[in-house]
C-alpha cells in the first residue's frame, strides 16, 4: 500500500534558495532584520529557514535594504502563506531555461498543451513594467526616460543597451525586476492543482543557482549562430547587441552542468516537439504521480551497464538537491557504489550517501526526502555488521524521477557503515586489478540472477566478496593515512 500525501507535511528546516524568490546566505544583519521585523520567527538562523522564509515570500509588501522581499508591511495571514509554500513544495517543480533565441517558448507552449501549468518569467517580466505600473516607474527612476518608448511604453532595446552594459547596472535591473516577478509568480504558481506538472520558465535559472530548486531541470539549446539569427530577424536586433546578450548570459557548460534533460531545438521543429512529447509522456507524468503517491519503483532484475562517464554528474545534480534539502542535519552528502568508480560496470542506478549524526535526524528528514523526489523504502533496513552480530541500521530512499534510477541511503555517524562506504569506493578507485576483480564477480551474478525479477539474492550472493574486500581496504587505509 502506497503511502498517502498529508495535507500538512512537515517542512525542511532549510530551503538555501527559492524556485522563484533570491534569497540565498543572508547575512547576519539580515537575519537581525528578519527576527525583528517578524517576531513570530523566534530563532536566528545560518541560512533563510522555512520560518524566515514564510515572512519574506514575495506578497505585497516593501522592498528592505537586503537583498530579500520582505512583507514587513502589508504581510498577509500566516495561514495564506503556509498554504502557497506547501502547495507549491508539493507539487512536481520542473525548471525549465535556456539561453536567449533557442526557443525555450516552443518547449513550453507544447508542454502546456499537454496539460502542464507554465510560469513564464519573461511574460511576467513584461507584466509588471506594463504602463502604469509601478515597475516601470522605477526602471525610469534607475535607468532614464530613455527607456521610454513614444507611447509611453518601456522600450526594451533601450532598457537592454543601458542594463547590459555592464556588471553593476545589470544587478540594478535584477534588483528592480525579480522581487515584483516573484510577487506575481507566487500567485500564479499557488493557483496550480495539487497533481499539477509545476513547469517554470526562468532565462536565469542557471546565472541565479536556482538548478537545485526543483525536482528536474530542463534545458533548451540551439547553436549560437542559429540564436544570433533568430534575434536579428524575429525581435529586430542588431547582430553585435543579439552576440552581446548571448556572451552576457551562462555559457552551454554551465547549463549543461545542471540539466537533467537537453533538448536541442537548433533544426526542424518537429524533431524538438517529439522529443518533448515524449518527456512528458514518459518522464514528467509517471514522476509526478511517483512524487504525489510516493511510490518506488518496482523491482527489477540486476542488468549491469558499461561505465558511463555522466554517472558522477549526475549524481552531483541530486547531490545538490539534497544537500539544500537537508540543512543542519547533514554532516556530508557523497555519491558511492559502483557508479562512482570509473571504468567499473554496475547498475545505472546511483548510489547516494546522506551521513547524519543520528537515526532520529534521518527519520525527520523523511517527509521532506519523499517531497523532494525521494520516498523512503517500508521496512527495516540495515548493514552488514563488520566483526560484529548486531545489524547497523540505515535509511533507503528511492528515486522517483522514472527515468533515472537512484538509492539513497541515509546512514548516521552512530555506526561505521558510512564510513566504510566511502572506503571501499576510495579503495577500489585506487586498485584497478580489485575493480577488475569486483567486476567480473558482479558479472558473472547478474548472468545467474537474470530472471530474478529483483536484485534480492544478487545483492547477497555479492555481499561476501565485498566484506572480504573491506579487510583489504581497511589495510590499505592504515598504510595511505586514508582519511573519509
Amino acid at each position: 500500500m502506497h503511502q498517502s500525501r498529508r495535507s500538512e507535511p512537515v517542512l525542511p528546516d532549510v530551503l538555501v534558495r527559492h524556485p522563484f524568490l533570491r534569497v540565498g546566505d543572508v547575512s547576519a544583519a539580515h537575519r537581525t532584520h528578519a527576527v525583528a521585523e517578524n517576531p513570530g520567527t523566534a530563532r536566528r538562523v545560518t541560512r533563510i529557514s522555512w520560518a524566515t522564509l514564510r515572512n519574506v515570500l514575495a506578497f505585497p509588501g516593501r522592498m528592505c535594504d537586503y537583498p530579500c522581499w520582505c512583507t514587513c508591511r502589508g504581510r498577509p495571514s500566516p495561514e495564506r502563506v503556509t498554504d502557497t509554500l506547501v502547495r507549491v513544495w508539493l507539487m512536481l517543480r520542473v525548471g525549465l531555461t535556456g539561453g536567449i533565441g533557442a526557443g525555450k517558448s516552443t518547449v513550453a507552449n507544447r508542454l502546456a498543451e499537454h496539460g502542464a501549468v507554465v510560469v513564464d518569467s519573461d511574460r511576467i517580466a513584461r507584466e509588471v513594467v506594463e504602463p502604469g505600473t509601478p515597475g516601470l516607474a522605477t526602471l525610469v527612476a534607475a535607468f532614464g526616460t530613455e527607456v521610454l518608448a513614444g507611447d509611453g511604453s518601456l522600450d526594451r532595446q533601450a532598457l537592454a543597451a543601458r542594463a547590459f552594459a555592464g556588471e553593476e547596472s545589470r544587478r540594478r535591473l535584477n534588483g528592480i525586476l525579480h522581487p515584483l516577478i516573484g510577487q506575481r509568480t507566487a500567485e500564479l504558481m499557488s493557483a496550480a492543482a495539487e497533481d499539477a506538472v509545476l513547469v517554470h520558465d526562468v532565462p536565469l535559472l542557471v546565472e541565479n543557482d536556482l538548478a537545485p530548486a526543483y525536482h528536474l531541470v530542463v534545458v533548451v539549446d540551439a547553436p549560437v549562430e542559429v540564436r544570433v539569427r533568430r534575434l536579428v530577424e524575429a525581435r529586430g536586433m542588431t547582430e553585435d547587441d543579439a552576440r552581446a546578450r548571448i556572451r552576457a548570459q551562462a555559457a552551454e557548460e554551465q547549463r549543461r552542468a545542471v540539466a537533467d534533460v537537453w533538448l536541442d531545438n537548433g533544426g526542424r521543429e518537429d524533431v524538438v516537439l517529439a522529443e518533448v512529447d515524449a518527456l512528458w509522456a514518459d518522464r514528467l507524468v509517471p514522476f509526478e504521480a511517483n512524487l504525489r503517491l510516493r511510490k518506488p519503483r518496482p523491482p527489477a532484475s540486476p542488468v549491469l551497464s558499461a561505465y558511463d562517464s555522466s554517472w558522477p554528474l549526475q549524481a552531483e545534480r541530486r547531490l545538490a538537491r539534497l544537500r539544500q534539502l537537508a540543512g543542519a542535519r547533514l554532516v556530508r552528502a557523497d555519491h558511492i557504489g559502483s557508479t562512482a568508480v570509473p571504468g567499473l560496470p554496475a547498475k545505472d542506478v546511483l548510489d547516494l550517501q546522506l551521513t547524519v549524526s543520528t537515526l532520529d535526524d534521518a527519520d525527520a528528514l523523511a517527509e521532506a526526502l519523499a517531497d523532494a523526489g525521494f520516498p523512503r523504502r517500508e521496512g527495516d533496513w540495515a548493514d552488514d555488521p563488520q566483526g560484529g552480530d548486531t545489524p547497523w541500521p540505515k535509511r533507503l530512499h528511492v528515486g522517483a524521477d522514472p527515468k533515472r534510477a537512484v538509492n539513497l541511503h541515509v546512514r548516521s555517524t552512530e555506526t561505521p557503515a558510512w564510513r566504510l562506504a566511502l572506503l571501499f569506493r576510495d579503495w577500489i578507485r585506487a586498485h584497478p586489478d580489485e575493480r577488475d576483480s569486483y567486476a567480473a564477480v558482479k558479472q558473472q551474478l547478474a548472468r545467474e540472477h537474470a530472471a530474478d525479477g529483483t536484485i534480492e539474492h544478487y545483492a547477497d550472493e555479492k555481499q561476501s566478496w565485498v566484506n572480504e574486500a573491506f579487510v583489504r581496504a581497511e589495510a590499505w587505509a592504515e598504510e595511505s593515512s586514508w582519511k573519509p
